[in-house]
Order: C-alpha cells, then sequence, then structure tokens
C-alpha cells in the first residue's frame, strides 16, 4: 500500500465488497475455514488461518468489534494483575503479546501510557511498599517478554511536584507524592478489531457482518443475512466458534459466566489535564484499582467494575447506577474538588466471556474477578471449536490456539502461526510513522493510511470539519469508514468506528451530518 494514495483495495471492507462475497459464499463450495464472530478474537483468528494460506470466511451477527471488544479499558496490560494471584503463565503471555502489538504488530495502535499512584493518606506504607514491588515485578515480566526499555520506561517513585505535575487533580493534603508505571494503551480497542480484520480481507478472508450464524456443525453453519433476511448455508471444513459472551448459545456444553466491566466517561475539562493516568487503589482490596484514562479526543474513562451477570446476555449491556456510584466514589476519595453524577456524561459496560469452570467441575470461583483469565480451546463432540475465556491483551495467542486445533482436529494443510511478526495495515516503525504528513490523532488511529485520510478533508473543507463541535471526528473519517472499514449504517459510524455515541447527548447531535453523509455516500459503496 502506498500511504499517500490510500489502502490496498485486497484490504478494503465497503458494501459492494460484502454483497460480491456474500454471494460468492452462502451456497457455494466448502472453504478451509469458518470462524464465527467478529471480535478481537474471532478476527484474529480469521487472520491467523488465512496468513497461513487457508481459505477462511469469517463472519458475524452484526458489526465488527460490537460486543466485548468495544467496551474495555484500551489496556494492552503486561499482566502484573495475575502475578498477584500466581498466575505466572497467564502473567508472562501477557507480557509477551504486548511486546507483540508494540514492537511489531501494531505499534501505530499501541502505544506506552504513564500511570501515577498517588501516595495519599488512604494509601498506607505497606500498601506503598506492596505496590512498588508489584510495579518492579511487573518490570521484570517487560524484560522476561523482551519488550526493549524504550518501549517501555522504567516505574519509579516520584516526587509530590511532579505527581501534582502529572496528576493535577488530585488532592494535596498529606499527598507524599506518587509511584509512576507504565502499560500498553490502545489507541481505540474498536480500531484494533478493524485493522485485524482488514488485514485478515487483505490475505484472502471473506469478511462478511451482519450474517447471523444460525447453527452450527463441524461441516459448516446456516446463515441468515440480517439486511435481507435470506437464509443459506456455509460449507467449511472446520468451524471455530469465537462468539464471546454469546459462544454457549452456538455450541452445546459450554458454559459462560460473563463478568460486568463498566466505565465513566467524563467530558475533557472534568479532571484538568491528565499527563498521565491514575491508579486509585480500591479501598480494602490488596490488588484492585480503579483507573483514570485519558484519552486522544480529550475524554477520560473511569474503570472498572468486575461484577458476576446473571440470566440472559443483552445485545448491549447497560451501565447499572451502583457501578457508577461505586466508580465515582473511588475517584472522589483523591480528588481536590469532588465530581458529581452530572459531571458523568456518558457510561458504557462490556461482558468479559469468562468460561465458568466451576460448572465443569474445577472448582467453585466466589467472584468473577477470582475466575482466571486464562483461555480455553475446547472442541465439540462433533468436531466444532470454540475458543472462550482470556483477554484483549492476549487476543492473538487466542487466535493461534484455536487455528492449531482446527488444523489438527479436521487435518487441514497449513503450517504454523505467522502471526507473531505479521504487521497490521497501517502498522509501520515509529521513524516512520512520526515522518508521515498527517496529524498526529490521525497517525494513532490510521498509522500509514493516516494522510490519505487526511487528504480526503484537504481536497473538500466539507470532509476537512469536524462532525461535531468540540469533538475531532471530521467527515473525512467517517467517509474513509464507509469506503475501506465495512461501515454500513450510521450506528457502525458512531458507535465503533469513532467512538462519539459514548455520549449520548454528542451522539444526538451528531446523527444529522452523519445521515447527511450517508445519503450522499450510498451510491459509491460499491
Amino acid at each position: 500500500m502506498n500511504a499517500l494514495t490510500g489502502p490496498s483495495s485486497v484490504s478494503s471492507l465497503s458494501a459492494g465488497r460484502r454483497i460480491r462475497e456474500l454471494t460468492e459464499t452462502v451456497g457455494g463450495p466448502a472453504v478451509d475455514v469458518l470462524v464465527v464472530g467478529l471480535g478481537a478474537t474471532g478476527a484474529g483468528t480469521a487472520l491467523d488461518a488465512a496468513a497461513r494460506g487457508l481459505s477462511v470466511v469469517a463472519v458475524d451477527a452484526r458489526d465488527l468489534a460490537f460486543g466485548t471488544s468495544r467496551f474495555s479499558s484500551k489496556l494492552i496490560h503486561g499482566g502484573l494483575r495475575y502475578l498477584a494471584s500466581a498466575q505466572l503463565d497467564v502473567a508472562h503471555e501477557s507480557a509477551v503479546e504486548r511486546g507483540v502489538l508494540m514492537q511489531r504488530t501494531a505499534p501505530h495502535l499501541v502505544h506506552a501510557q504513564p500511570f501515577v499512584l498517588p501516595l495519599t493518606p488512604l494509601v498506607s506504607r505497606g500498601q506503598a511498599a506492596l505496590a512498588r514491588a508489584g510495579f518492579r515485578a511487573g518490570d521484570a515480566l517487560r524484560l522476561a517478554a523482551r519488550t526493549a526499555r524504550a518501549t517501555l520506561p522504567a516505574p519509579r517513585r516520584v516526587s509530590v511536584t511532579e505527581t501534582r505535575h502529572l496528576a493535577p487533580a488530585v488532592r494535596g493534603d498529606g499527598l507524599r507524592g506518587g509511584l509512576l508505571s507504565w502499560d500498553g494503551r490502545l489507541t481505540d480497542d474498536a480500531r484494533l478489531v478493524t485493522a485485524l480484520a482488514r488485514t485478515a480481507a487483505a490475505h484472502g478472508a471473506r469478511v462478511l457482518t451482519r450474517l447471523r450464524a444460525l447453527e452450527l456443525t463441524a461441516s459448516g453453519a446456516r446463515v441468515r443475512d440480517e439486511l435481507t433476511g435470506e437464509e443459506g448455508e456455509i460449507r467449511a471444513r472446520a468451524v471455530i466458534n469465537a462468539s464471546g459472551v454469546w459462544a454457549g448459545g452456538l455450541v452445546d456444553g459450554i458454559r459462560i459466566r460473563p463478568s460486568r466491566g463498566t466505565h465513566l466517561v467524563l467530558r475533557p475539562d472534568s479532571l484538568g489535564p491528565l499527563p498521565a493516568g491514575l491508579h486509585i487503589p480500591v479501598p480494602g482490596e490488596s490488588n484492585r484499582f480503579v483507573l483514570v484514562l485519558p484519552q486522544d479526543d480529550g475524554r477520560v474513562y473511569v474503570g472498572l467494575t468486575d461484577e458476576p451477570v446473571d440470566g440472559g446476555v443483552p445485545e448491549v449491556p447497560e451501565a447499572p447506577e451502583t457501578d457508577i456510584g461505586f466508580l465515582l466514589d473511588v475517584l472522589c476519595s483523591v480528588l481536590e474538588v469532588p465530581l458529581h453524577r452530572d459531571d458523568v456524561v456518558g457510561a458504557f459496560a462490556g461482558l468479559r466471556p469468562l468460561l465458568d469452570t466451576a460448572a465443569a467441575g474445577a472448582g467453585t470461583a466466589t467472584r468473577t474477578a477470582d475466575v482466571s483469565r486464562r483461555h480455553a480451546v475446547l472442541t465439540s463432540s462433533e468436531g466444532v471449536v470454540t475458543v472462550v475465556g482470556g483477554k484483549l491483551t492476549t487476543y492473538r495467542r487466542m487466535a493461534e490456539d484455536a487455528v492449531d486445533t482446527a488444523v489438527r482436529v479436521r487435518r487441514l494443510p497449513a503450517g504454523p502461526s505467522r502471526t507473531a511478526s505479521l504487521p497490521l495495515v497501517g502498522a509501520a516503525p515509529p521513524h516512520v510513522l512520526t515522518a508521515l504528513a498527517a496529524p498526529r490523532r490521525l497517525v494513532r488511529r490510521y498509522g500509514t493510511e493516516a494522510p490519505a485520510v487526511h487528504a480526503l478533508g484537504a481536497r473538500d473543507a466539507r470532509l476537512g470539519e469536524p462532525v461535531l463541535s468540540g469533538h475531532p471526528v471530521t467527515g473525512a473519517e467517517l467517509l474513509w469508514a464507509l469506503r475501506h472499514e465495512g461501515a454500513l449504517d450510521e450506528s457502525d459510524l458512531l458507535d465503533r468506528r469513532t467512538r462519539i455515541g459514548l455520549v449520548p447527548a454528542d451522539r444526538t447531535a451528531a446523527l444529522p451530518a452523519v445521515r447527511e453523509l450517508l445519503d450522499g455516500a450510498l451510491p459509491q459503496r460499491s
């Protein structure tokens, strides 16, 4: 791809491509692998299989990153929290995968994020010593994972003055300084999924959204086009169920124990400038923090909870007032000027697809926070492969393990995984990214494609303008999403290709401009 002229047609997803590939797939010849689910794990699985030379179809009933993968903390964790629970293998795996993303596959999307843990009177000296030891252990994980010091700086103690600079909103009375640490942060989790899906498409995968899998067998699936209602069959030599919290509805015997993670959304001016994120210890917990996460669009996320969810799985989970109140209380415990419920302009909740190991006879966990974040690859008696559990950081390893299993069980002709060294669409070394002729914000979202996105706005002044006052997303970015990123409607644009929709008032205000763009762009989406 030439960064100045736009993306390669083989990676671009559009309405027209969807129609063509849908026609070729449903009722067509059998493919090697059918992947169900297009979150991070499903899109990563499609890429892994396609990169091995297998023919691949990947489907989702809704859109790219419709479920859990767009409701994370946007963090690529190095595995520190798993050390405290003695899950050493999970911790090391997380650190390794963080390094893969930051240094090889997605350096445009994953960056080093500083965090400060303010040592307020609520943090005892014993707690501070324990946290400091933990950060040092996390740095040892970085070293074991061979992630360069230039990628992730060392943790250290900082003075009161430096703490107030990094976190001006923190109360000064009794402040003893802070602990500075670093981790990986995604520009946007949904953008990672989009990059995965497009890279899979560039390797020959057919990526079909709005195509619901109604029934799975070892030789394919019965599907329904959610746009037309038409049903048909997709034949495949191997089927991989990567549908997250919905996995149990497609394969018998899979028991998911969802855990709800809630985040608050604050306006840019709510906490003032935030050069760093915050770790705020949760009272009464030895290894649990509320995170304050500044975003590139100026908003601030505050999260997160870890609460069990009973009953059916909603399409879009709601953030309950109890979660909002809990997060607000912990946040205000360190602030000079407390925030109130009215300062929370949005909230979102994601459901972690944790495997119910208690149901499988592996013991009983009293809280979802205690359930292991290890992933599992299970094969049904019919031969359908299901990948569940895990976390966003380790999506690539989950995908590799799922494809390895499918290749072995279904005897597919394929070699080992290549994705640990395969750059995603837009990826390039840091020195290349910094030299691109485009605004830094676009480079952090589109990588090497940023100049082409910027050029759309330069050619048409209307596209160069923000679609919403006070928010940086432009009409050019929305048009790019329609032409190249598989967006089909206003919800795709507002809620996943951009995150305008996380604030309901902003979503409403942006709708007229988005609808006008859709009306004008529809004839070009072939």
